[in-house]
C-alpha cells in the first residue's frame, strides 16, 4: 500500500485529489496539509511514501519547502502544477531540486477527461513510490565528455543521435547535453512533456548547454550543433528531403498513451538510409520507445539504455533491454561520453 500525503492550500483540490487517489486499491491517502508547516509536522507523524505538493501556497511556497525537504528528509514528491507559461519555470526547477514528476491540478470536467487524469495520476504516484530519490546536485564546470579537448574533435558527417525519455528525463537530458560540445552532430529528443513546458525546457537547456537547444518546429532542417526537442502534444518524426533531414510534426493519435511518443521518433529514424545512427533510452515510466529502439538496432543503429542504478524510474530502459533492443546498459554519467565516441570521425 502506497501512503500519500497531499499538500495543497485549496480544500477543493485536497478533497478532489483524495477522491481520485482513493480509487486505486494500492494507494492510501493518509492525510492532507494546507501549508508546508502543517506538512512538516504530518510527515513526521504519518511517514508517507509519496508527497503531492502544490507550488503556490501561503506561508512558504512549494519550491522553498521542496529545497528544505530534499536537504533534510529526501522523499518522492509529485508536484501539482498549474500548466501555464508562468508555472513552467517553477515546475522545471522543482524537478531540478529532486521532485520525481509533476501533473496539472485536477478539474471536474467531462467524465472522460477526469478518467484519463485519474489513470495518469495513479501511474505517477506508483512510479514515484518506486523511484530513486536523489539530492539536488548543480551542474559542475568542466564536465564535458571524457575525450581530450572535445572542442577539437572531428565528428562524422551525416551522423544522428536520438534520445527518448520520460519520468526523470529532464534532469537526465541536462546531464547529457551539458557535456556535449558546441559542434556536435544534431541530436533529436522526445521527452514526455506537456505543451508550454517543452518550450520552457528547451529554453532552459539552451541557456546552459554548449549546443543550441530548441523546441522543434515543423520543417526545421537538422543542423550541426543543434538539439531538437519534441514539442508537447505533437509527435516528432524525422524525414529526408534531398540531401537534408527535417523535423516533421503531427497531432495524430497518441502512441503508448503519449504524444509526443518515443516510438514515433525512433520508427521514423529507422526508415532513413543513414549509416551512422546512435539511439538511447533514458529514465522513464512505461515501455514507450522499446519497439522503436529494436527497429533501430535491426536497421544497423548503435543502441543502448540507461542502467537501473542511475535511472530515476527504470521502466522504459528495462522494457527496451528485456526485448533485446539495446546492446548494453550504461550509467547516466557515461552517456555523453558514449555518444561522443560513437560520433567521432575515424
Amino acid at each position: 500500500m502506497i501512503k500519500v500525503l497531499i499538500v495543497d492550500d485549496s480544500p477543493l483540490i485536497r478533497a478532489l485529489l483524495t477522491e481520485i487517489l482513493q480509487l486505486a486499491s494500492d494507494i492510501k491517502v493518509v492525510g492532507s496539509a494546507e501549508d508546508p508547516f502543517d506538512a512538516r509536522e504530518k510527515i513526521k507523524v504519518l511517514k508517507p511514501d509519496v508527497l503531492t505538493l502544490d507550488i503556490e501556497m501561503p506561508k512558504m511556497d512549494g519550491i522553498s519547502f521542496l529545497k528544505n525537504l530534499m536537504r533534510l528528509r529526501p522523499m518522492p514528491v509529485v508536484m501539482i502544477s498549474t500548466l501555464t507559461q508562468q508555472g513552467a519555470p517553477a515546475t522545471l526547477e522543482s524537478l531540478e531540486l529532486g521532485a520525481i514528476d509533476f501533473i496539472a491540478k485536477p478539474t471536474k470536467n467531462v467524465a472522460q477527461e477526469l478518467h484519463d487524469y485519474t489513470d495518469i495520476l495513479h501511474d505517477k504516484i506508483r512510479a514515484a513510490a518506486s523511484a530513486r530519490v536523489r539530492p539536488f546536485l548543480p551542474v559542475k564546470e568542466n564536465t564535458h565528455a571524457k575525450i581530450v579537448n572535445p572542442n577539437s574533435v572531428k565528428f562524422k558527417m551525416n551522423h544522428l543521435s536520438v534520445i527518448g525519455a520520460s519520468t526523470g528525463g529532464t534532469e537526465a537530458i541536462k546531464e547529457v547535453l551539458t557535456r556535449l560540445p558546441a559542434h556536435f552532430p544534431p541530436v533529436v529528443i522526445t521527452q514526455h512533456i506537456p505543451p508550454v513546458f517543452s518550450a520552457s525546457f528547451a529554453e532552459r537547456m539552451d541557456r546552459i548547454c554548449p549546443m543550441s537547444v530548441r523546441e522543434a518546429q515543423d520543417g526545421d532542417k537538422l543542423e550541426i550543433g543543434c538539439v531538437y526537442i519534441a514539442p508537447g502534444d505533437f509527435h516528432l518524426s524525422i524525414i529526408s528531403k534531398g540531401s537534408g533531414l527535417f523535423c516533421n510534426l503531427s497531432q495524430s493519435e497518441a502512441v503508448n498513451r503519449h504524444r509526443p511518443a518515443v516510438d514515433v521518433l525512433f520508427d521514423s529514424v529507422a526508415k532513413l538510409a543513414l549509416k551512422s545512427i546512435v539511439a538511447t533510452i533514458l529514465t522513464g515510466m512505461g515501455a514507450d520507445g522499446a519497439k522503436g529502439l529494436l527497429n533501430l538496432k535491426e536497421a544497423g543503429a548503435k543502441t543502448f539504455v540507461q542502467d537501473e542504478k542511475t535511472s530515476v524510474v527504470y521502466g522504459m530502459p528495462k522494457a527496451a533491454f528485456d526485448i533485446g533492443a539495446a546492446s548494453k546498459q550504461i550509467p547516466l554519467e557515461q552517456v555523453a561520453d558514449v555518444l561522443m565516441r560513437l560520433a567521432v570521425k575515424r
